[in-house]
């Protein structure tokens, strides 16, 4: 990508107002958006109503290959002490023994240690894959595997119009991120937008509600409520308190339309993950890194929706 100019009071825009001037007429992200703009033409894509929704993705990465702070700093001081005796046996002028690795080959991995150790207190895990630095020790049924998670927005029609991939554990954060990305996707934001209690974050909410959107995102409570058919919750007055703009939330998804909404939701979106998991193999990554796995989860929901628009003629043909 260019570099863009220095900002000036009086410029017309501080951005360009073409996406295709910074990235490229060939860039993959100008191809999904043609195939959204294709799939709106022909009906498909109606943005009334979106559903958001995560899933864990395997990386391409082995735990038996991960480094702890206590190993790399272990490491680091084990190929000092090399190093040290080394150059004792060059002052005495003896060679070194045979299958001593070159003294290159112990500095250069002194100068990635340092780099390992930086990512690490970035990611705030207590362990990093050297195969896959980006991926990360995410939870799961009997433990935690090295993943990606994977997120979709889903319109009514069961055409995915925005998507993205992170290393966050938690999608509480993912409200304002994925509206962004079917804004930017559909050129608008969809009007109500349905997802699972794992999004439930005030701060979040009230960003998505103050751009007019409306939500449904039940709280954890309520959650479990829904689930297992229980009567309406009743506050009490300090939880009024604590968390005000709640009871308001769950009153409004255990109304009959809340309940259809989320009802809905679970139709609209995890029909898309079995399709994408069971017949396209996207349980694991065959790239590592965060750009290039971004770049294979792109492609994967692509072709979801090239899919989709090849049924959608074929039965409109017939």
């Amino acid at each position: 990508m260019t570099r863009f100019q220095d900002y000036a009071p009086d410029q017309a825009w501080l951005l360009p107002p073409r996406i295709g001037d910074e990235l490229g007429e060939e860039h993959l992200a100008r191809f999904l958006h043609e195939v959204v703009e294709t799939a709106k033409s022909l009906g498909l894509g109606r943005l009334g109503r979106v559903a958001i929704d995560s899933t864990r993705v395997k990386a391409e990465a082995s735990p038996d290959r991960s480094d702890t702070v206590e190993q790399l700093r272990h490491e680091r001081a084990h190929i000092r002490q090399r190093i040290r005796r080394w150059q004792q046996q060059c002052d005495r002028d003896e060679e070194p023994s045979d299958g001593v690795a070159a003294p290159a080959d112990w500095r250069r991995r002194l100068e990635e240690i340092p780099r390992q150790l930086k990512q690490l207190h970035k990611s705030g895990q207590k362990c990093s894959s050297r195969r896959d630095p980006d991926s990360r020790y995410l939870r799961r049924r009997g433990g935690f595997c090295l993943r990606y998670t994977g997120e979709v927005a889903v319109s009514d029609d069961h055409f995915i119009v925005a998507q993205r991939v992170h290393q966050s554990s938690f999608d509480n954060d993912s409200l304002v991120p994925m509206m962004q990305a079917v804004e930017r996707e559909c050129g608008q934001r969809p009007k109500v937008i349905l997802a699972d209690s794992r999004y439930f974050q005030r701060g979040q909410i009230e960003q998505v509600e103050a751009a007019g959107v409306q939500l449904y995102v039940p709280d954890g409570v309520l959650a479990q409520a829904l689930a297992d058919k229980a009567p309406p919750l009743v506050m009490t007055h300090r939880q009024r308190r604590r968390s005000p703009g709640l009871e308001q939330i769950r009153e409004r998804l255990t109304a009959p339309p809340g309940r259809t909404a989320m009802a809905r939701r679970k139709a609209l979106v995890e029909s898309v993950f079995g399709v994408l998991k069971q017949q396209r193999g996207m349980r694991r990554f065959r790239r590592r890194g965060l750009a290039a796995v971004s770049v294979e989860w792109t492609l994967a929901a692509t072709a979801y929706n090239l899919t989709r628009l090849y049924n959608r003629r074929q039965a409109a043909a017939n």
